[in-house]
């Protein structure tokens, strides 16, 4: 990635004078008000047309004088932090307090029968996503097959997201707890389980300043984290911004949650594994208060796709004097993205539901029943264990063994050794002619 360009001094006495004649300006104050709702830096602001600005400086310099005259600060030791609550954000975090929290009439957008099922689906589509973002290689389709069929990692990519998985499963059980060293720690000690190149690094602080956040196209540093004998010190600071209910100065739990993700990047507490442990505290804040959708939305499935603004987001903060207002404005955006994709989801899945009533058709079969046999109807050459149907229904293993039987009884499925230990299950030969029989106007 192009490293991004240091903006001009804005505290320019010789330039004032332009910007006070044009601070009255209406259409000036529009144009800073554009600029300001996609919180553009100097790289794209310098590339702004108006008749109004001849020289980019001006238009920058009234920006951040604007930008100054409303911002909200905030400090964690020695590093000071200030932020904007543009109309934008401010229209995300009223959404979202609508969507994604409280009981404000979201409960009707996933049915309550298939609400277990698009939990695990969603936790797994973030874990795979969050260990993408940290180079894990593999497709979602094998990631999710390793993680539905209980499948031992091959690799350190599937490793990675393995413990993705467990982490955010651990997380959503503990999650009106406190944070603390011995929590983060754990946490940390989940998420990195034999991916690290040192094991000792599991589960504790770095010991010394040989960490950098590095382009990984250009090998440049992008940032240097704070001293390591800091960290305890900062950490601490951010548990008490975490587990705070009552500040002095009030701030949207979602915008807080955006500042823990930040400064966690920011402080680089461990070895490695630094971005998937943010993104789990990320997770953890919302969850803890009260945005109990966040357990269904990938969220880190979108940050994928824009990998490039999101280590923008973070550099941006950091070369325009520790603006957070990049990154949240960022991650507003990205969560607009991740709920909009989500109801797509469920639209798909309610559609799909329609679907299987045909299948609920068959004599002697139950609902779960009329899943499989819709499974191996859409894709012939699908084996299951007992374990994956058991984490795909989230039903019990006794229970998945149970229905799994009863189709080979009925003639549609038949076992096969799939290893010394495992049965898998697949189509018999005899399931299009039972269909036919059962089913036949199906297409």
């Amino acid at each position: 990635m192009k490293q991004i360009e240091h903006a001009p001094q804005w505290a320019n006495e010789e330039i004032y004078s332009e910007v006070y004649k044009l601070i009255l300006n209406e259409e000036f104050q529009q144009l800073l008000n554009d600029i300001n709702e996609r919180y553009l830096y100097w790289d794209k602001v310098k590339y702004q047309k108006s008749d109004l600005v001849s020289n980019p400086r001006v238009l920058w310099i009234a920006l951040k004088l604007s930008r100054g005259f409303n911002a909200k600060n905030i400090q964690f030791g020695e590093y000071k932090f200030t932020y904007n609550l543009t109309d934008f954000i401010q229209k995300g975090l009223h959404e979202f307090d609508l969507h994604i929290g409280g009981h404000l009439g979201t409960k009707n957008l996933i049915p309550e029968d298939d609400k277990k099922r698009y939990l695990v689906s969603s936790i797994m589509e973030e874990a795979i996503a969050s260990s993408q973002i940290e180079g894990a290689v593999t497709t979602r389709k094998q990631a999710k097959e390793m993680l539905r069929k209980n499948i031992r990692p091959k690799n350190k990519s599937e490793q990675m997201i393995l413990n993705n998985y467990v982490t955010i499963k651990h997380i959503v059980e503990i999650k009106d707890e406190f944070l603390s060293t011995e929590r983060i720690l754990e946490i940390h000690r989940l998420i990195s389980h034999q991916t690290m190149a040192d094991s000792k690094d599991e589960g504790n602080y770095r010991k010394d300043n040989e960490v950098k956040v590095v382009d990984t196209v250009n090998g440049q540093i992008v940032h240097s984290p704070p001293d390591y004998q800091d960290i305890p010190r900062l950490m601490n600071e951010i548990f008490v911004f975490f587990n705070s209910e009552k500040d002095k100065k009030f701030i949207h739990p979602i915008v807080k949650g955006c500042i823990i993700h930040f400064m966690i990047g920011f402080i680089h507490p461990f070895v490695d594994g630094n971005g998937r442990t943010a993104r789990a505290l990320f997770y953890w804040y919302l969850l803890k208060n009260g945005y109990w959708l966040t357990e269904y939305l990938s969220i880190s499935r979108l940050i994928v796709k824009s990998k490039t603004q999101y280590a923008k987001a973070f550099q941006y903060t950091e070369i325009d004097e520790n603006d957070l207002t990049y990154f949240i404005y960022y991650k507003v955006k990205t969560m607009q993205l991740a709920f909009d994709s989500l109801r797509e989801y469920i639209q798909l899945k309610i559609n799909e539901k329609r679907k299987i009533i045909n299948f609920q058709k068959i004599r002697g079969i139950n609902s779960r029943q009329a899943i499989i046999i819709q499974w191996l109807y859409e894709e012939p050459d699908l084996m299951f264990s007992v374990k994956e149907i058991e984490i795909r229904l989230t039903i019990a293993n006794q229970t998945a063994r149970t229905d799994l039987m009863k189709l080979v009884h009925l003639g549609y499925l038949e076992i096969v050794d799939m290893n010394n230990k495992t049965k898998g299950f697949c189509r018999a030969a005899e399931f299009e002619n039972l269909l036919k029989r059962e089913l036949p106007k199906l297409k």
